[in-house]
C-alpha cells in the first residue's frame, strides 16, 4: 500500500508505506524523499555532473520520491548563454528528466536562483536581526592585502573577521555613507559531528581555519552557502546527494540551518570522479561533455552504465545494465569513500553492448534506422545514386548483420563502410590483378545468385563460395580477394559473405557485372 498526507504546518510531505507482513491499517510514515540536482549554468553538463544527477534520480525513483533540477545561477559573471536549457535537454536525452524544474514547473518554484532573491534577502535579514550575521564593509583592496600577507607567511588566506567587531554606531555610519556592504555569517566556534550517509560521522571546525563567509553579496545575490540552505529548506529537500568537495562546507551549512531554526536534510557526499591516473576530470573538456559524446554517437544508456560502473553504490558491477536495473540495484550504503576512476577508453565497449541491445529491440531498431538514414543523407546524400540503400528494409538488414561489431552508428558513415551506400568503381583489370580467374569467379557467383537460396545465411553462403573455389581449382583466398574488391573496392572489412548479404542478391550481381564490363 502507498499513500500520502500533508501536515497542517506545511512541513515536508510524508509517505505512508505498509510494510510487508504488517497488519491491516498499520503503516510507517516517513518524510517524502525530495532530492535536487543543482548545477551552475556556467558550463554544459559533463560526465561528473551526469553521475551526480543520476545518483539523485536513482535515489528518488527507488523511494517513489521527487527529483528536482535547480539552477544555481548566482555567479553572474561566468554564466554561459544557452547552458541552462542545454543542461535540462541533456538530462531528458539521458532518460533521467527532472520531476520539477523551471521548464516543467512545480509547487516549489521558481527553480532558478536569480528569481528567488527575495528569499535570500529575507534569510539574511533574519540572521542580521538575531546577530548571527553582520555587515562587512571591507574593500576588495583590503581583502587582497590579507590574502597576499597570508601567502607570504605560508598560511591559507582567510578573512580576519574585522567587521564582526564594529559597533552598532559604526555600522550605521557606514551604511549612511552609502558604502555597499556584504553580509557575512558569524561562524560559531567548535562543531557538532554529523552523520554523512557515505562518509559516516564527520566533524569540521570551520571557524578555526576559515574566516566568516560572505552569504549575501553587495549586489543582492547570495553566495552558494546561503542560497543552497535557503532553497533546500523552501523546496523541502529531504536528502542532499552532491560531490565530496562540499563535505567540509556542510559544517557551515548546518550552522546556517541551526541559526535559521530550520531542520537540515540528510547529506550524502559522493566521491570525486577522476581519470584513471588520478587526475581531475576537466569539466569543460570536450571528451567529457555530454553534448559532445552524444554527437559522437554515444547512447545515453551507455553513459549511465559507464559512470555507475566506474564508481560504487551497487552490489556488483557488470556491463549492460538498463536504467530500470540501475534503479532496482542502487544502494546508497554501498557507495564507498574512495574516488571513482572513469576510464573513457571503455566507453566504446559499453556503447557496443547497448547498441546491440537497441538493434535487437524492434521499436528501438526502427528509431535507429531513421537516425542512420538522416545521417546518411547528411554525409553521403549527393553521392548516393541508388536510393534503395535508404529504404528501411535495407538499413535494417545492415544493422542486424553489423550488431555486436560496431560501437556507434557513426562508424557506418566511415569510408570503410561507404560500399554499403555508394557503388564503387572497380575495373576488370583491377580484378585480374588480384587473380587471372577473376572473370570466372565473378560469373560463377552471378550464376550462384541466380540459382537462389544461397543468401539465407553467412554460413551457407561461405559453403557455396568454397565450392566455387573448388570447382574452379583456385584458392579460396583468391576468390575472397576478388569478391571483396569487386563489391567494396577495399581490401579489408566484414567477411565477404556478410558484405554480400548486406548488399543483397540484386546489388551483388549488378556490381560484379559492372566490374566485368569496365
Amino acid at each position: 500500500m502507498f499513500c500520502v498526507f500533508w501536515r497542517r504546518s506545511g512541513a515536508r510531505r510524508s509517505v505512508c508505506t505498509r510494510l510487508p507482513g504488517a497488519s491491516r491499517g498499520v503503516c510507517t510514515r516517513q518524510p517524502e524523499v525530495r532530492v535536487r540536482f543543482a548545477p551552475s549554468p556556467t558550463g554544459f553538463l559533463h560526465l561528473g555532473g551526469l553521475r551526480t544527477a543520476l545518483y539523485n534520480y536513482l535515489f528518488a525513483k527507488q523511494r517513489r520520491g521527487t527529483f528536482i533540477l535547480r539552477l544555481e545561477d548566482t555567479d553572474r559573471d561566468r554564466l554561459v548563454p544557452g547552458a541552462a536549457d542545454a543542461i535540462e535537454d541533456m538530462l531528458e536525452w539521458a532518460g533521467i528528466p527532472p520531476d520539477e524544474s523551471s521548464r516543467r514547473g512545480g509547487h516549489y518554484g521558481p527553480y532558478v536562483q536569480s528569481e528567488r532573491l527575495h528569499l535570500y534577502s529575507q534569510a539574511a535579514s533574519s540572521l542580521l536581526h538575531t546577530g548571527q550575521a553582520y555587515y562587512c564593509f571591507c574593500t576588495n583592496q583590503r581583502l587582497e592585502l590579507l590574502k597576499r600577507e597570508a601567502q607570504r607567511s605560508g598560511h591559507a588566506p582567510r578573512y580576519d573577521n574585522r567587521c564582526r567587531h564594529l559597533s552598532q554606531e559604526q555600522v550605521q555610519q557606514k551604511l549612511a555613507s552609502s558604502v555597499p556592504p556584504v553580509v557575512r555569517f558569524r561562524l560559531a566556534s567548535g562543531a557538532d559531528p554529523f552523520q554523512d550517509l557515505v562518509f559516516g560521522w564527520t566533524r569540521h571546525e570551520v571557524a578555526s581555519v576559515e574566516g566568516d563567509p560572505v552569504i549575501l553579496k553587495a549586489d543582492g545575490f547570495p553566495t552558494y552557502h546561503l542560497a543552497s540552505v535557503v532553497d533546500d529548506h523552501h523546496m523541502r529537500i529531504s536528502h542532499v546527494l552532491r560531490g565530496s568537495e562540499w563535505l567540509i562546507s556542510s559544517a557551515k551549512h548546518l550552522q546556517l540551518f541551526r541559526a535559521l531554526a530550520w531542520s537540515p536534510p540528510a547529506y550524502a557526499h559522493l566521491p570525486l570522479m577522476l581519470n584513471p591516473d588520478g587526475s581531475k576530470l576537466s569539466k569543460r573538456h570536450g571528451h567529457t561533455l555530454i553534448q559532445s559524446l552524444r554527437e559522437q554517437g554515444m547512447l545515453p544508456e551507455s553513459l549511465l552504465d559507464l559512470v555507475t560502473h566506474a564508481g560504487s553504490g551497487f552490489s556488483s558491477n557488470r556491463i549492460g545494465r538498463r536504467l530500470d536495473e540501475l534503479i532496482q540495484e542502487f544502494n546508497i550504503s554501498k557507495i564507498t569513500t574512495h574516488s571513482a576512476l572513469l576510464d573513457l577508453d571503455k566507453l566504446n565497449e559499453f556503447n557496443r553492448v547497448h547498441l546491440q541491445r537497441r538493434i535487437e529491440d524492434q521499436h528501438a531498431c526502427v528509431e535507429l534506422q531513421d537516425e542512420l538514414r538522416q545521417r546518411l543523407l547528411h554525409t553521403h546524400g549527393s553521392d548516393i545514386s541508388d536510393h534503395t540503400v535508404l529504404e528501411p528494409h535495407y538499413i535494417h538488414r545492415v544493422l542486424q548483420l553489423r550488431k555486436g561489431h560496431i560501437c556507434s552508428l557513426r562508424e557506418l558513415l566511415d569510408q570503410s563502410y561507404s560500399y554499403l551506400w555508394i557503388c564503387p568503381r572497380v575495373s576488370s583489370q583491377q580484378l585480374k590483378d588480384e587473380s587471372v580467374e577473376a572473370a570466372y569467379i565473378a560469373s560463377a557467383v552471378i550464376q550462384l545468385v541466380g540459382a537462389g537460396g544461397s543468401f539465407s545465411s553467412t554460413e551457407r553462403l561461405n559453403r557455396e563460395l568454397k565450392l566455387i573455389a573448388s570447382r574452379l581449382n583456385t584458392k579460396y583466398s583468391s576468390v575472397m580477394r576478388v569478391l571483396r574488391l569487386a563489391l567494396s573496392a577495399q581490401q579489408k572489412g566484414p567477411s565477404v559473405a556478410e558484405m554480400m548479404l548486406s548488399l543483397g542478391e540484386q546489388e551483388v550481381c549488378v556490381r560484379l557485372q559492372k566490374a566485368l564490363e569496365l
